[in-house]
């Protein structure tokens, strides 16, 4: 009895497969959640590194506990200017990179 052989797949591959390819509205929305969900773990990254509680860096942006923990949780709903004055507050870093056909910008 011969043995049958395993197909390996890459990551990409499987994107493409099971979410959808590249330029689909299904494979943007999936690119899309994942930056936010990557963002908003790096906002709590960032205040945690800081010994702050998520009320405190509320009070240094401006906005309630609630609006913090809901954007550690998923950016989705958050403003480029809330995300900028959460970094600010954390006296961290950001830069952005736009790419545009085959372009790529860096904004810091």
């Amino acid at each position: 009895m011969a043995k049958k052989e395993i197909k390996m797949y890459s990551l990409s591959e499987m994107k493409d497969e099971v979410i959808g390819k590249i330029g689909t509205p299904e494979r943007d929305q999936y690119e899309y959640e994942l930056s936010m969900e990557l963002l908003g773990r790096m906002i709590k990254t960032a205040r945690k590194e800081r010994n702050l509680t998520q009320n405190q860096l509320g009070e240094l942006v401006g906005v309630k506990k609630s609006q913090i923990s809901k954007l550690e949780s998923s950016a989705n709903s958050a403003t480029i200017d809330t995300v900028i004055k959460v970094f600010k507050a954390l006296k961290a870093e950001i830069s952005f990179n736009v790419k545009i056909e085959n372009q790529s910008l860096q904004v810091s």
